[in-house]
């Protein structure tokens, strides 16, 4: 494999975990404050890259359809919150996923009422289409670039809002002591309602800047949501932090194991075996990591408010 190579393959698999961290995020936040299992999250993702398709394709705005997304998956989120979610508090977990898979089955079954069961393409937008020539003569496309650009910028924004504001200050509280800040006279349930918006905008913004790198189809959440948890695992459960740290090493083993370890085999073995036993491998690498990593730190990466 040459420098080249590995330099896009690497670039790739961070373009790949800034996704995962952009769901990932969401997701941990709304574990970490509320103590509920969200399995529809994925749903969120799926409806901000319909939305961003269906107003970019209807306009012939990227950006439009991006800030459709933002909106429209942030009020699906508080409605979501406010009808169903709020009741499931004082359940058990068992309760909350059930609830939430049916979520699944209602928004998967709803947008294709809505879009139909073809899937939609989006186009990347002209000012973000080419390549972009690297320090060693690699060429990488100016839109993964520009999402890995995105994803750190929220990342950062996130961790400002979190330990520099008021609205952080309540989250965090939050998660320590819910009860507490109730008595103190916080809004328990516009808090939570605001979090979990928070947590479905991300998700829709990381399914619009995906979508105009694959198709946009009904049920392409479920398949993220998984990594997703892996994500929030590895990172510790609440930590955003770890979300970032863990979305971007899940995203890079992934990547690389899937280049790498079929090229690894070839060394000893024949070229069909070796891409059978690599890639094999390579789908259960993000897997052996997190066992590896919970064997050393059971709690994750990082505490909870990290």
């Amino acid at each position: 494999m040459t420098l080249v190579l590995l330099t896009e393959q690497l670039l790739n698999g961070i373009q790949f975990g800034v996704m995962l961290f952009l769901m990932a995020a969401g997701l941990t936040l709304v574990f970490g404050v509320m103590g509920l299992i969200n399995l529809a999250h994925g749903s969120l993702y799926m409806i901000g890259a319909f939305l961003c398709a269906t107003v970019a394709l209807a306009t012939g705005s990227f950006w439009l359809g991006l800030v459709a997304s933002l909106a429209g998956a942030a009020a699906a989120g508080a409605v979501v919150e406010i009808a169903v979610i709020r009741r499931l508090y004082d359940r058990d977990h068992l309760d909350q996923v059930l609830a939430t898979f049916a979520l699944i089955l209602i928004f998967s079954e709803g947008t294709r009422w809505v879009f139909g069961s073809f899937p939609l393409f989006l186009d990347i937008p002209p000012v973000l289409q080419g390549a972009v020539t690297l320090p060693g003569g690699a060429e990488y496309p100016l839109y993964r670039l520009t999402i890995i650009a995105i994803g750190l910028l929220i990342a950062f924004g996130l961790y400002l809002l979190i330990s520099r504001t008021r609205l952080g200050m309540r989250i965090r509280a939050g998660e320590s002591d819910r009860e507490m800040i109730g008595a103190l006279g916080v809004d328990i349930r516009t808090l939570y309602t605001v979090v979990f918006a928070l947590g479905a905008a991300l998700a829709g913004l990381a399914g619009a800047l995906v979508g105009a790198i694959q198709s946009v189809q009904v049920g392409m959440g479920e398949p993220v949501l998984i990594l997703a948890f892996v994500v929030i695992v590895i990172g510790g459960i609440g930590s955003v932090k770890g979300a970032l740290i863990g979305a971007i090493l899940v995203g890079v083993v992934d990547t690389l194991g899937r280049i790498l370890l079929p090229q690894f085999f070839a060394l000893f073995m024949e070229a069909s075996q070796a891409t059978s036993v690599g890639s094999a491998l390579a789908s259960m690498a993000i897997y052996i990591l997190m066992a590896i990593i919970l064997a050393v730190k059971p709690q994750g990466l990082f505490s909870a408010g990290a």
